[in-house]
């Protein structure tokens, strides 16, 4: 499933403010992620040498993905990685790389998907799992080409948790209580994003035979009952690997 990664992109040359004025400064930038940090031969990122089993979890806010990882994990043994926590967490270790990626969040920009794939793979390298969930990633295209690129490997499976929008808002909006009047067309506007670029990426995986789409309506547990099937036969196969 792995294959030698041949190419990396530059970390992103469009960033106008001073800290990438120089292109020393970039190099630096791009380097940081992986200093200091023991690295397995491209395309061996287990330290047990065997290809890790890689989850794509996706849904929009308020799906219950997110709990739903939990329960994956509890049963099935993955490592749970969030691209938002991995990104807060390295912006709350005041690290200078750290700080770049909170400018560029103050100045309004994206993160470029470069930074978000290397903290993934960090990750990986330092876990002694080879079954990770990468929940909330790739949100675009653009995200999903820059992870199989780095990565040099597509995601094993891919679940998408479908859920009506009118309940995903119910969702998010009953777990921001006290600022309900004032998030209501924030969520609706974060679900359209959702919509417009996260859809393309899904119905990539789907035609590449990947995707496992969930019902995301009912209990928790109800849910889990769909998910429980994908993940016990992914186990018999893993088992026998």
């Amino acid at each position: 499933m792995w294959r030698r990664a041949t190419s990396f992109s530059p970390l992103i040359s469009s960033f106008k403010s001073s800290f990438f004025i120089q292109e020393a400064s970039k190099h630096k930038m791009w380097e940081m992620l992986t200093t200091g940090i023991p690295c397995q031969e491209k395309g061996n990122i287990c330290p047990t040498h065997r290809a890790p089993f890689i989850t794509f979890v996706l849904g929009g806010p308020g799906s219950g993905k997110g709990t739903q990882c939990a329960k994956i994990v509890d049963t099935f043994g993955f490592k749970h990685l969030s691209a938002g926590d991995l990104l807060r967490k390295e912006i709350a270790s005041d690290s200078e790389y750290g700080s770049m990626i909170l400018n560029t969040i103050r100045e309004g920009k994206i993160v470029p998907s470069e930074v978000t794939v290397k903290l993934l793979r960090r990750e990986m390298e330092l876990s002694d799992n080879r079954k990770f969930l990468i929940d909330g990633f790739p949100r675009s295209e653009e995200n999903r080409r820059a992870f199989e690129e780095i990565m040099g490997a597509e995601p094993d499976i891919v679940l998408f948790f479908n859920c009506p929008e009118e309940e995903m808002v119910k969702r998010v909006l009953s777990r921001n209580q006290g600022r309900i009047d004032d998030n209501i067309d924030t969520v609706r506007k974060r679900l359209k994003v959702f919509e417009e670029l996260n859809l393309p990426v899904i119905e990539h995986y789907a035609k590449r035979g990947k995707l496992h789409k969930i019902s995301a309506v009912g209990t928790v547990d109800e849910i889990f009952d769909q998910v429980r099937p994908v993940f016990a036969a992914c186990e018999r196969k893993l088992n026998e690997s």
